[in-house]
């Protein structure tokens, strides 16, 4: 275990942030006068083990290899979901463990499925908690994303290091000064979200904890009605710029304010994606308008669009009855996801964008056999090992998406539920398909194995598939 002392000292950090964080919640417990012992108690039981990991490990050579980097990812995120999952225990809601460990999972990986069902009569140190989860989730994966899964060779992930000398010796030296400015960042946005929802109409409260799920592109809400409840136009603007805005990659937020102004307009995975918002927006408002015997709801495709296709999960409409080619549309937004190195999931642009690339080279040899073709993207050559580690992420994303469908449906569930539930869970969406978890239900009714095979999606999908599969892999182990 002296292999792993540097994992086990960060793991002991991360715990006792979330043991301090734990402490917020009772300042909303007082003022609402619902002051119980569940979040000081749970505060303990977190500090007092992330500080045994923390004393224990003090001896570590302040570095961290790639195994370690693969273990490190896939325990902190596990570790938290289950820490996480003590202030709903704690708490005097009935909450049984399986649900309290899938609300926490839901929360730190910004899926945003819930098992509660009557969000308006939840005490608000619970509500406030779980918009905790999503922002701290939000912020740990963008951090992952840019300094840990590059190093990794996850996915193509590679292809975004901050510089091509980078070893996985050298991840914690640069790995801090980058977390710290991602967290400026992050936490400004979402000061200026809060601000923008409480001008707009919004309570202090709900404008604290939407601001964190929205820029944590998390989308849980704070009623069963979502976003919708407030049914206003400029705080559904609002929401889907923030949304926007949390789905781009946070480096050209660091390259912007660095000096390069043009990065916002030049980043190939910003204007891919803007791409697709307006042309899902165009085909689906064309389909309503001629099949449509009611009148077309522009604001409920324009904002559901966007929070399909980023993850978030905030309704205001019930895209359940547009018919059947906007469920199908919103199953594929579900898979394609947002940037790299935000807080979005799903299979990435830049990935899309690739294996485009790639199929148009391929053809073009076809055609051209003797043609050299090179695969480029913003502006360098992608060399093979790029290409492949992309086309068997996508192959494995599809493989492990249609086994959770398969387990889903021997777990009981009809088989749109299955479906869209396994894809809001490995692309951590949220609300699914249909009456059962479709945007007027949630996730209570089902079984407890369900559930438990939806966390797994979760946390697969949220840690790029690989991080977690390597480890099961003999000569992963092996020095």
């Amino acid at each position: 275990m002296s292999n792993y002392k540097t994992v086990f000292f960060i793991l002991g950090i991360l715990q006792i942030i979330l043991g301090i964080f734990m402490l917020i919640p009772i300042i909303i417990q007082f003022f609402y006068s619902e002051i119980d012992s569940s979040f000081f108690g749970a505060s303990i039981v977190t500090i007092i083990f992330g500080t045994l990991f923390f004393l224990s490990n003090l001896d570590h050579d302040k570095k961290l290899n790639l195994q370690q980097a693969f273990l490190l990812t896939s325990l902190s995120w596990l570790s938290i979901a289950i820490f996480g999952s003590l202030p709903f225990i704690f708490s005097n809601i009935e909450f049984s463990f399986t649900n309290a460990f899938f609300e926490s999972m839901s929360g730190i990986t910004t899926t945003g499925s819930t098992i509660i069902s009557n969000l308006e009569n939840m005490p608000k140190g619970i509500l406030f908690w779980r918009a905790i989860l999503q922002w701290l989730g939000g912020i740990g994966i963008i951090i992952m994303a840019i300094t840990l899964m590059p190093i990794m060779n996850v996915g193509g992930m590679q292809l975004f290091k901050i510089s091509n000398s980078d070893s996985s010796e050298k991840i914690l030296p640069k790995s801090k000064e980058i977390a710290l400015r991602l967290v400026y960042i992050y936490s400004g946005l979402t000061i200026l979200c809060a601000f923008s929802y409480k001008i707009l109409g919004m309570n202090f409260f709900d404008s604290i904890t939407h601001s964190m799920t929205t820029i944590a592109t998390g989308g849980f809400s704070n009623y069963n009605e979502s976003i919708g409840f407030f049914n206003s136009i400029s705080i559904e603007i609002s929401a889907m710029v923030f949304i926007i805005l949390g789905s781009l990659p946070f480096i050209v937020y660091i390259k912007f304010l660095s000096g390069n102004k043009k990065i916002f307009f030049s980043d190939t995975q910003i204007k891919t994606f803007l791409k697709i918002i307006i042309f899902s927006i165009i085909i689906l408002s064309i389909y309503l308008i001629l099949n449509s015997s009611t009148e077309t709801n522009l604001r409920g495709i324009f904002f559901n669009v966007i929070s399909i296709l980023t993850g978030t999960g905030y309704v205001n409409a019930q895209f359940d009855s547009w018919g059947g080619f906007p469920l199908i549309l919103f199953l594929g937004l579900m898979f394609i996801g947002g940037c790299a190195g935000s807080t979005t999931c799903g299979i990435k642009i830049f990935r899309i964008q690739i294996l485009y690339s790639f199929v148009v080279n391929q053809l073009k040899k076809i055609i051209y056999p003797k043609g050299i073709f090179i695969l480029k993207y913003n502006q360098n050559a992608v060399d093979n090992k790029f290409v492949a580690s992309i086309i068997s992420f996508i192959y494995m994303y599809f493989v492990i998406f249609f086994v959770i469908t398969a387990l889903l449906s021997l777990s009981g569930l009809d088989f749109i539920t299955a479906i869209s539930g396994a894809a809001t869970s490995i692309s951590n969406v949220g609300p699914g398909l249909g009456s059962v978890i479709g945007p007027n239900g949630n996730f209570s009714t089902l079984p407890d194995i369900s559930k438990w095979i939806l966390t797994l999606g979760m946390i697969l999908g949220r840690l790029e598939l690989f991080a977690i599969l390597v480890l099961f892999l003999p000569s992963f182990w092996r020095n």
